[in-house]
């Protein structure tokens, strides 16, 4: 508060604020709407020493984010995220699901599998990589939601930003990928597509991010087209990071 007096008093009347700011300040605006008390401001991030500990005060912060629980449209259970804090890919998808949800880890159901056999594919384990989701709880359907799922709408991602945001400050990874348009909105801003969003970079926070489609998306179009256009999507993020390629692995899922 000095800080901004003394900005006053020298004649300034704009401050810059980064997106972690403005998404904290949309947490207050939401939370004073509905009548729950703001947040205390917390530490920065910035002057934690290691990775492990910033991501352990991310996920504490997390679990008791208000601007989400104000929201009253989103399940209790908190999923974080899963993998190496010092990977160099960073995968982020939309929400946890019902498996998600019962396990507290992303990417555990069949679209886990699936990416799963996606990073094997790219000569990776789950344990190398870091998984996390925009939104880090799952999003509720009612009293007898079951084993249903739904993506987030544009409320709950902007609720829920500034902690992605901070684990990609945190992270600092080579690259990122976007699994899902509802990802891509939540990172990029855009409600482009799929589609039209893939097949090239893309940046955020300065770091280049590729998108692709979410790995439920193959579980429901397993044809040869589908699936390759993934795989081109992670052969680019496979050339960024000077992964080794090889031959056979260039040839996955082209027509015989």
């Amino acid at each position: 508060m000095q800080g901004l007096s003394h900005m006053q008093e020298s004649g300034s009347i704009r401050v810059a604020l980064d997106e972690e700011a403005r998404g904290i300040l949309r947490g207050w605006m939401q939370a004073k709407q509905k009548g729950v008390p703001p947040e205390p401001p917390a530490t920065p991030v910035q002057s934690m020493q290691s990775t492990e500990e910033k991501l352990a005060y991310l996920r504490e912060r997390a679990a008791h984010w208000k601007a989400a629980r104000a929201l009253g449209t989103l399940r209790e259970t908190m999923v974080f995220a899963t993998g190496n804090p010092h990977a160099r890919l960073m995968l982020v998808g939309e929400a946890p699901g019902y498996e998600e949800e019962l396990r507290q880890e992303p990417f555990v159901g069949k679209a886990g599998q699936k990416l799963n056999q996606i990073l094997g594919a790219m000569g990776l384990t789950r344990e190398e990589v870091y998984i996390s989701n925009v939104c880090k709880f799952r999003p509720s359907m009612g009293a007898n939601q079951g084993t249903a799922n739904r993506a987030p709408n544009e409320e709950e991602l902007s609720a829920c930003l500034p902690l992605i945001m901070a684990e990609i400050r945190a992270i600092q990874p080579a690259c990122i990928v976007c699994l899902g348009g509802t990802s891509a909105k939540g990172l990029l801003g855009t409600a482009a597509t799929v589609s039209n969003l893939r097949g090239q970079w893309h940046e955020c926070q300065g770091i280049p991010v590729r998108v692709t489609y979410h790995p439920s998306y193959l579980l429901r179009n397993e044809s040869m087209r589908a699936k390759r256009a993934v795989w081109e999507d992670m052969l680019a993020t496979m050339e960024h990071l000077q992964l080794p390629i090889t031959p056979k692995q260039r040839g996955y899922f082209l027509p015989a």
